[in-house]
């Protein structure tokens, strides 16, 4: 509901020019990016699901703050406090996972969410249809406290959870005594440290979805606006049929580097066909942009799939808070950065913008597969030494 209302709330009910919107967004994402790597520290100390619980009614309560927001200073206070819940609250889910869950659970619980992501994304826009119909500085204000109320009302289900669940006390605080075992920081893991860079970087494509299509559709194509909503409920439907299938099999580490290599090449596929359709007719720009997002949607779920197989088997397993939080500050990075690196690429140098974006993607997930296979690899290693000798 909140991303189909917020741009047109910002700009007409808090009235805020279209790049104050962007300036002050940007800067609550920075703040964003270092309250996702706080988040792993304070997973790590008091317990990935308390923190979630507590950053999640922030979030809400951050989000209800938008109603009030009358000005540049306090959209900005507002929108860095959003920001700030949100990366606690992403970091922390992820350190949950990794620590409740082991194996092959962990990627297939992580892919089942972003299903049950993209449905509510797909009935939230639905819901959010009539405030878009009153068209009404009004009607956007009132969206906006709804979503506040409704995000507050999620933490309802994680309230008592250690009480309902056996043993994930224990399991959550098993790094926060004084006693238990602390290994280096995940920051001086070479290893882990490329694997998320390079992860990161292939994670700006999402930034093709939310920014690069509708930009390329309105304005270099002959393709009817319209066709900008049907890529959405493309992209959204695709995910929820097929990110589970996409999962299995990534908590291996050749398996993850293998899937992050086909979504940089189904990202340059997409990128192509992208930039064919700005030379075709409205008839034939429509199919080709159809699969292009097609093209776009599966690399995007390879994409994730082999990024979360990645971020939980490399990490170590004392420390998780502080690597899930290394991972999710560099997926905030790439979402921060993303629609500036799409617009000087593909929307301002047209064709040859998307060819190098393309390449730029499918350059990534080579790179990433190779890490993957030697960190694989290094793990048997040890294990052959001695029948090597």
């Amino acid at each position: 509901m909140f991303f189909a209302v917020s741009a047109l709330y910002f700009t007409r009910g808090v009235g805020l020019s279209p790049a104050a919107v962007g300036i002050g967004l940007t800067i609550a994402g920075a703040v964003g990016v270092l309250a996702s790597y706080a988040g792993g520290w304070l997973s790590d100390r008091v317990g990935a699901d308390r923190l979630q619980q507590w950053a999640l009614a922030a979030n809400g309560v951050a989000l209800l703050g938008y109603a009030l927001a009358r000005d540049v200073v306090s959209f900005v206070l507002v929108a860095a406090c959003v920001s700030a819940s949100r990366g606690l609250q992403s970091t922390a889910q992820m350190t949950l996972l990794a620590r409740w869950f082991v194996g092959p659970e962990r990627v297939a619980v992580r892919a089942r969410l972003r299903v049950v992501m993209n449905v509510g994304i797909g009935i939230g826009t639905l819901l959010a249809g009539l405030a878009l119909v009153v068209d009404t500085a009004t009607a956007y204000r009132l969206t906006v406290v709804l979503v506040g109320v409704i995000t507050i009302l999620g933490t309802i289900p994680l309230a008592g959870l250690r009480h309902r669940v056996p043993g994930l006390a224990e399991r959550m605080d098993a790094s926060a005594s004084i006693e238990a075992p602390r290994g280096p920081s995940p920051l001086k893991d070479r290893t882990y440290v490329v694997s998320t860079v390079l992860n990161a970087l292939l994670a700006i494509h999402f930034a093709l979805t939310s920014v690069g299509i509708p930009l390329w559709v309105a304005d270099h194509t002959e393709a009817p606006t319209v066709v900008v909503s049907v890529l959405l409920v493309v992209n959204t439907a695709y995910v929820a049929l097929f990110q589970v299938r996409a999962s299995r099999g990534t908590q291996d580490l050749r398996t993850a580097g293998r899937s992050v290599r086909r979504a940089g090449l189904l990202l340059l596929v997409a990128c192509l066909l992208f930039a064919l359709a700005g030379h075709l007719g409205a008839a034939a720009a429509t199919a080709v942009l159809l699969l292009g997002a097609l093209a776009s949607s599966a690399g995007e779920t390879r994409g994730e799939a082999g990024s979360w197989g990645m971020a939980f088997e490399l990490a170590d397993p004392a420390r998780a808070g502080a690597y899930q939080g290394l991972s999710q500050t560099g997926l905030a990075l790439a979402l921060m950065l993303g629609p500036a690196v799409v617009t000087t690429t593909a929307i301002d140098h047209g064709t040859m913008g998307w060819i190098a974006l393309g390449a730029l993607f499918a350059i990534i997930g080579t790179a990433t597969a190779i890490v993957a296979n030697r960190a694989a690899a290094s793990r048997i290693q040890p294990a052959e030494a001695p029948a090597v000798s």
